[in-house]
């Protein structure tokens, strides 16, 4: 059974009662972030019970040895792990020298967490009697500014109940923090300097290994019954940690609250000397503005996010929560401002999946952030590959791979491969092509070529490299084939003729060619630059043809169906609906071994290309490789259940496309892979967008026009959308009854809507 402690709401993710075996699931849930940095729903006052605490700072990792069984060459040296960073939310809280700890008080009611998604903040508040008999109410809310990103503000209250009391508040900052996720138990942090004055608290500390440097800070401010109080703390300083110790007598029914403002500063934007004075002005700044100014600043920001972002579903309080819940997740995570960072698996809710970026972002995130963001920011996410090509060069040399042919990594946090599994990490080579598919995307989206002769010919001409050389001339076949590879399922591992590794790596070296002949022709001062560079003659052009138009795929006439891999017929075709319940997840209950004979499939893989290259196929042939795979598929993957919604709309499968919706919206919410505790599944949220957008909205680029094919679920009333289509917004509202087409902005915009152009006009919608 699914957890389902979580409120439906339209808003809010709210969670009531107080129950331990279900804190860290909450920790993950009600995470918080704004982009540069990002924590855990960690409580601010000591906890004794199990828990997961973190706190992360985009960007700022560490290269953790890897840890294997057995060597083999190519092996990447390290696997990056995401960095639990200094605590700096950190508040013991005593009532007449009783710590206030939920896990050990003798009673705990009216318990209750909202993460109100509207505004973008956490709240708390409970109900405690403690050891010594004192009862309490607390009222704690926190945030993290996304107008001052370094910043993180906490407004923490108690109120004692039966009896004055002496409450104390000791904030601090502490950075003797370990990651639960580690090989060789390192020390991470290196602890260079504690210091503090005039109210204020700075902890510098460095990474070890990749020295980046941090400071670590906190000022906090006082208040009885609303009314600030000022008071000299007592200063407890040890080598990892410093905190303030303020104390007050408080009568029965007043309110004693703390306003605690912490963050982080980093070398990464900052000279590493001048930490300390950048968290001064952070600080001042932050405070200077308040607590409570703070706070309508932050519910102004999230209101200009969710204007565009922001997907309406009406008569479906479940569905609704779940989609504003992926969305407001992935712009916590990743706000498009910084083109060094990207958007890990887990955002900044946990430490699994090491690194901060997979193809995840390439294949699923981009349409996300070009549609909702303005394209600057989907334009970063490609440059931050750019900026990893000679990185990409390097991963494929130490595979054996020459002449400025590029792969690049499964896992990465700078571009270098720090993935350690063997069937991954040498055969998931599809990845490369998800990077070649994302530049492609772009500029069908956007409209803007710039990309290309700046950075990206480079990247295709590595990307198509190692396209070339990864193909084998078949003798027998006569055909050029691609061995011993791992497609998008995982469950297949080191086979040959991926169909999807295939026709991408087909279409990736086709697409180089075309864009080649489109700079030559249109930027030659780019294109001279860009050959001078590579050294790309006619010869390994004709090479690299030879491999695209004599390109092996794998093909079954019997069920007129491209084959997943050369030996997909040979398994025993049981389907997912005969596999006893008890056996699920599959990679929870059985073996490797059998898995890897098994015809089950973790996620989309020849329905993957069907996506991509949706356009290449007939709605015919979509609809016979649907039949044929979806059955096998136990999706077991976080970003299998969208592309198959998308699917199933497409070929009119309301119910199935509804119900694998479901799946990838809630997939979180409601822990169906019973993992929910070790931190969200932030990029398979862009799926859930997709699966409305793309899925019931039916939206693709056609001639270079926005298109839509409408539908709408039974369990739905209504519901809408915008995009931004190249500086055009477009909101388009679909009810039973009728879609209804409107554009802001004073341009009319040409749109595609069930093959038939309509024009679209600012005082002029079209109705369908």
């Amino acid at each position: 059974m699914n957890q389902d402690y979580i409120k439906p709401d339209n808003w809010s993710i709210i969670e009531e009662g107080f129950d331990v075996e279900r804190v860290k699931s909450s920790e993950s849930l009600l995470s918080i972030g704004n982009g540069a940095m990002g924590q855990r729903a960690n409580f601010e006052e000591k906890y004794s019970g199990p828990t997961f605490q973190g706190s992360y700072i985009g960007g700022v990792y560490y290269p953790d040895k890897t840890r294997v069984g057995w060597w083999k060459n190519g092996y990447p040296e390290y696997f990056a792990k995401v960095l639990n960073a200094p605590n700096w939310i950190g508040i013991n809280v005593k009532v007449n020298g009783e710590e206030l700890d939920l896990f050990k008080c003798t009673e705990v009611s009216n318990f209750k967490r909202e993460l109100n998604m509207k505004e973008g903040w956490l709240a708390r508040t409970f109900y405690a009697t403690l050891q010594n008999g004192i009862e309490i109410t607390v009222q704690a809310k926190r945030f993290l500014s996304l107008d001052i990103d370094e910043v993180g503000a906490i407004n923490f209250e108690v109120t004692p109940l039966n009896g004055d009391a002496k409450i104390s508040f000791e904030p601090y900052l502490f950075s003797g923090i370990t990651n639960q996720d580690t090989n060789w138990d390192d020390k991470f942090w290196d602890t260079l300097n504690v210091s503090y004055e005039n109210g204020q608290a700075f902890i510098q500390a460095k990474t070890m290994k990749t020295d980046f440097h941090t400071c670590t800070f906190m000022e906090s401010h006082l208040l009885v019954d609303g009314q600030h109080v000022s008071q000299d703390p007592q200063v407890k300083e040890e080598s990892n940690f410093v905190s303030f110790l303020y104390e007050q007598d408080i009568k029965q029914g007043q309110s004693y609250a703390i306003h605690k403002f912490g963050g982080y500063t980093v070398d990464r934007n900052h000279d590493k000397y001048q930490l300390v004075n950048a968290a001064k002005t952070a600080l001042n700044k932050a405070t200077d503005f308040g607590f409570d100014s703070l706070l309508e600043m932050q519910s102004q920001a999230w209101a200009k996010i969710w204007d565009m972002a922001d997907i309406t579903i009406e008569g479906d309080v479940k569905a609704q929560q779940g989609i504003r819940f992926n969305i407001f997740q992935l712009n916590q995570t990743y706000l498009g401002e910084d083109d060094g960072l990207n958007i890990g698996p887990k955002g900044f809710t946990g430490e699994k999946y090491g690194g901060s970026t997979y193809w995840d972002t390439e294949a699923y995130c981009i349409p996300f952030y070009m549609a909702t963001k303005d394209q600057h920011v989907a334009k970063n996410l490609l440059i931050y590959r750019y900026n990893h090509l000679e990185k990409a060069i390097e991963n494929a040399e130490k595979l054996g791979f020459t002449n400025g042919a590029a792969l690049y990594p499964m896992v990465t946090m700078n571009g270098e491969e720090c993935h350690n599994e063997w069937e991954i990490t040498f055969e998931e080579i599809h990845r490369n092509g998800a990077i070649a598919f994302a530049i492609f995307n772009y500029y069908r989206y956007t409209g803007d070529y710039s990309y290309i002769p700046k950075m990206g010919l480079e990247v295709l001409i590595g990307i198509a490299r190692f396209w070339q050389q990864r193909a084998t001339y078949s003798t027998y076949r006569k055909k050029y084939v691609i061995l011993g590879v791992t497609g998008p399922n995982e469950y297949e591992n080191n086979v040959n003729n991926n169909w999807y590794t295939n026709y991408l790596a087909q279409w990736c070296i086709s697409y180089a060619m075309e864009a080649i002949d489109k700079v030559k022709a249109e930027y030659s001062e780019d294109y001279n630059r860009v050959m001078d560079k590579v050294k790309l003659y006619d010869e390994e052009l004709k090479q690299w043809k030879a491999v695209a138009d004599n390109m092996y795929y794998p093909y079954s006439e019997e069920h007129q169906i491209y084959l997943q891999q050369d030996g997909f017929l040979d398994k025993e075709l049981i389907s997912v609906a005969n596999l006893d319940n008890s056996q699920r997840p599959i990679n929870q209950k059985w073996s490797w071994d059998r898995i890897l004979r098994s015809p089950y499939i973790k996620q989309a893989d020849t329905l993957q290309g069907f996506y991509f290259f949706e356009d290449h196929f007939t709605t015919e042939e979509l609809k016979r490789h649907f039949d044929f795979y979806e059955p096998f598929t136990v999706h077991e993957s976080s970003l299998s259940p969208c592309v198959h919604s998308i699917q199933a709309a497409k070929l009119g499968q309301m119910d199935q496309a509804y119900t694998f919706y479901l799946r990838t919206s809630r997939l979180d919410l409601d822990d169906y892979n019973k993992e929910v505790e070790e931190g969200l599944h932030i990029t398979s949220m862009a799926g859930t967008w997709m699966s409305i957008v793309e899925g019931f909205g039916g939206m693709r680029i056609v001639n270079d026009m926005p298109s839509f094919a409408p539908n709408i679920p039974e369990q739905w009333e209504a519901y809408s959308f915008k995009i931004n289509f190249r500086n055009q917004i477009l909101k388009v509202n679909v009810s039973h009854g009728a879609t209804k087409f409107e554009v802001e902005g004073d341009s009319a915009l040409e749109v595609l809507i069930n093959d038939k152009v309509y024009t679209v006009s600012l005082g002029n919608p079209v109705t369908i």
